[in-house]
């Protein structure tokens, strides 16, 4: 006898097909749009973000999605500033009279996170290592140390073992983010933090982090009173190393001193010096929020919600004489899947006892702040919230073979995910590259943090057809040469199958969800469980 389960897969995926409820076709035009120069990549706060989300709305209100947003109307207002460190912004470092001077975009790259037009310091720069206190691995690369007013230099990533319960073996945790390193340097009353990238620790190389830098980031508006960091900065590794030179040290020396346990944090005595001139500015932006009623009277107050960031970043350093950053994989892919989702939901003859919100999110590009925004000021309240279905950045390469759902083994609803990608042919694969911490760098990760369980639906990793390893190879390019390039951008020969299936799992997986008599949760003794 089928389990009650397998019946609703059964028949749920019929009415898929009978319905052709989900479209490939149609998802590629949403992306195709989406990713047009009109748009001038999306950026936050821009005449194009604008365009995007306006036309994301339109979309949820023809698909028949009821607008969920402030005042009845399909947005959520996200206040932030907006800090765009000008060109003449300075940073030295000196010993002893003798001085070095790194160059804005060629040695370095920063933000004063005080909100400020014009910010000057200095300070002592120490060296902590990767920056992380972590006693659950007795590990603590402060050791006790002050770094009061000081200038913490540190790697990102954190300390590689073969043990796969240390820092979660090969796979990066939130303590490898650099966005824990300056929250973890504020927190000990550190004045200002430098990252020493290499490409091997951050996992991505200079360029990305220039493209991402160098620009207009956005945060939410400080609170009165409210203590930030002077500056926030990334320093290349040729920098780095005539920094660390002045104290006698070398990169590779001190990564290695940083991968030991009895690292001990080191004085450089060196003196760090900047001047951080900038342009800010509140931004007004928005996040796009359409729902679809469930059935249930008392059920329908609780949501399954479907999520992708509709921005990229805008209109920056010219590549090969392009300046748009269109993002068409990153990430108006998995923006059209959410319109196509909304369709699809709103389409159902009957509908699941849960209701199903739709949230395109603003600002991820710029840390999350969108989705951040949206898990403290919720539609729907955390505790109300049974689970957050996000889709970030899918390859249009063909039919998948396989789904990548990291973290959701990490939730009660692992059996039911296994199931459904069984139904559809679809092997789970895990995370092919989890020294990549893709977990912590996308917006699931804002709705984790409170509580709610949460992980993206994302790109497989084999195609029907292609040779074994095509997945990484084309992975390897898009991340080498496209991604947060102006090069991401629409291909009229893309097959977007590989996003359809992916659609038709989360409107699956969603629809199950949101018919369970209880909300999912993590499993028990994971960080995020419920409280």
């Amino acid at each position: 006898m089928l389990k009650p389960v397998a019946i609703f897969l059964i028949a749920a995926s019929a009415l898929l097909a009978q319905e052709g409820s989900i479209s490939a076709e149609r998802i590629r035009e949403h992306d195709r749009f989406l990713s047009l120069d009109l748009l001038e990549g999306r950026g936050v706060g821009a005449r194009g973000g604008d365009l995007a989300a306006e036309y994301i709305a339109t979309e949820f209100a023809l698909a028949g999605a009821k607008p969920a947003g402030d005042n009845g109307t399909y947005f959520q207002k996200v206040p932030l500033v907006g800090i765009e460190t000008q060109p003449d912004a300075t940073l030295n470092a000196s010993v002893w009279g003798k001085l070095v001077e790194f160059k804005w975009l060629d040695d370095f790259v920063g933000v004063s996170q005080t909100q400020q037009p014009n910010t000057r310091f200095e300070g002592e720069a120490i060296f902590v290592g990767h920056g992380i206190t972590a006693p659950e691995y007795q590990w603590d690369d402060f050791k006790g140390v002050d770094v009061t007013g000081k200038v913490v230099v540190l790697f990102t990533n954190e300390p590689t073992s073969t043990d796969p319960k240390f820092f979660d073996g090969r796979a990066l945790t939130y303590y490898g983010r650099w966005v824990y390193k300056f929250e973890e340097a504020q927190r000990r009353g550190a004045r200002a933090v430098i990252i020493i990238h290499t490409t091997a620790t951050a996992g991505y190389g200079w360029d990305v982090v220039r493209s991402s830098w160098g620009r207009e980031t956005p945060y939410v508006k400080l609170a009165q009173g409210q203590r930030a960091l002077s500056m926030a900065a990334w320093i290349t590794r040729e920098a780095g190393e005539k920094l660390l030179g002045l104290a006698g040290k070398t990169v590779d020396e001190l990564l290695a001193a940083s991968e030991k346990p009895d690292f001990q944090p080191i004085p450089l005595g060196v003196q760090i010096r900047a001047h951080l001139p900038a342009k800010v500015r509140e931004i007004a932006t928005r996040n796009v929020a359409a729902m679809v009623p469930g059935s249930d009277p008392v059920l329908k107050n609780e949501v399954v919600v479907y999520s992708a960031h509709w921005d990229h970043l805008g209109i920056g350093t010219p590549v090969n004489g392009d300046s748009i950053y269109n993002g068409a994989i990153d990430n108006g892919t998995g923006c059209a899947i959410l319109m196509e989702l909304a369709r699809a939901w709103a389409s159902q003859p009957q509908k699941p006892k849960r209701s199903a919100l739709f949230l395109a999110v603003t600002a991820e590009e710029g840390g999350l702040k969108g989705s951040e925004y949206y898990v403290g000021h919720p539609l729907y309240p955390a505790g109300k919230t049974a689970i957050d279905l996000n889709y970030d950045a899918l390859y249009p390469w063909g039919r998948a073979k396989d789904v990548v759902i990291t973290g959701a083994e990490r939730t009660t609803v692992w059996p039911l995910a296994q199931q459904i990608a069984q139904r559809l042919n679809l092997t789970v694969s895990p995370d092919a590259q989890p020294e990549q911490g893709h977990y912590f760098r996308s917006d699931h990760f804002s709705f984790a943090h409170g509580g709610i369980p949460a992980f993206s639906i994302g790109h497989a990793t084999e195609f029907a057809g292609k040779p074994e390893g095509y997945g990484a190879k084309m992975w390897e390019d898009y991340n080498t040469n496209r991604y947060h390039h102006p090069s991401d951008e629409f291909q009229s020969d893309w097959d977007f199958t590989a996003l359809q299936q992916a659609a038709e799992y989360g409107f699956l997986l969603g629809r199950e969800i949101a018919n369970q008599d209880k909300l999912p949760d993590w499993r028990a003794g994971d960080q995020f469980h419920r409280q």
